[in-house]
């Protein structure tokens, strides 16, 4: 179970949601900037005192409602660009409030609230992602991979990739290609 904390946003609320969890007895697997996951459901009156025990530290549990939203939106994504063979061909604000059956906007405003992060970098941090997977596992030259991912161009693509990592996708390539060189020169791989 996923539980989705408004306002936590640093280390410090990591730490606070953490030591709450401690002492209300709530086991949980990982914790990360806006989200909990759980073990085990919480029964509602544990829900009730994690939320009023957050709330005394300026932070908000999310309903359940909201929550699962996010998470929809945040899988059908995830599923889209990692996953799928094929990203669907109208835009990607339709797709998913098609497939959500909700209203882009407020789903965009809220994931933000939830994520922090808006719908869209979430959208572009998963296809760099992706194209860092294509350009180490496949044989697919940028081309491809633009046109596989929906690039209006290979330039377009070199300069989402490097905004987002610091590096060219030949010089990924390379480094990746040199690293890899270099362990089984030691006998890791």
């Amino acid at each position: 179970m996923n539980l989705y904390i408004k306002y936590m946003v640093s280390l410090r609320c990591k730490l606070v949601v953490k030591q709450e969890l401690q002492n209300l007895g709530i086991n949980y697997i990982a914790i990360d900037l806006g989200m909990v996951e759980l073990k085990e459901d919480l029964n509602p009156q544990l829900r009730e005192q994690l939320k009023n025990t957050l709330q005394k530290s300026g932070l908000e549990l999310m309903d359940d409602k909201r929550s699962k939203m996010v998470e929809e939106a945040s899988n059908l994504i995830i599923q889209m660009i990692q996953y799928s063979d094929e990203l669907p061909r109208e835009s990607y604000s339709d797709h998913i409030s098609s497939k959500l059956n909700c209203n882009y906007v407020q789903l965009s405003s809220l994931f933000a609230e939830v994520k922090g992060i808006n719908i869209q970098n979430f959208i572009i941090a998963n296809k760099i992602e992706r194209v860092k997977e294509l350009l180490i596992y496949d044989n697919l030259n940028l081309t491809d991979i633009s046109y596989q991912l929906q690039y209006s161009s290979v330039a377009h693509l070199s300069n989402q990739f490097k905004r987002i990592t610091g590096l060219t996708p030949s010089f990924f390539k390379k480094l990746n290609a040199r690293r890899k060189k270099n362990m089984q020169g030691v006998g890791i791989m």
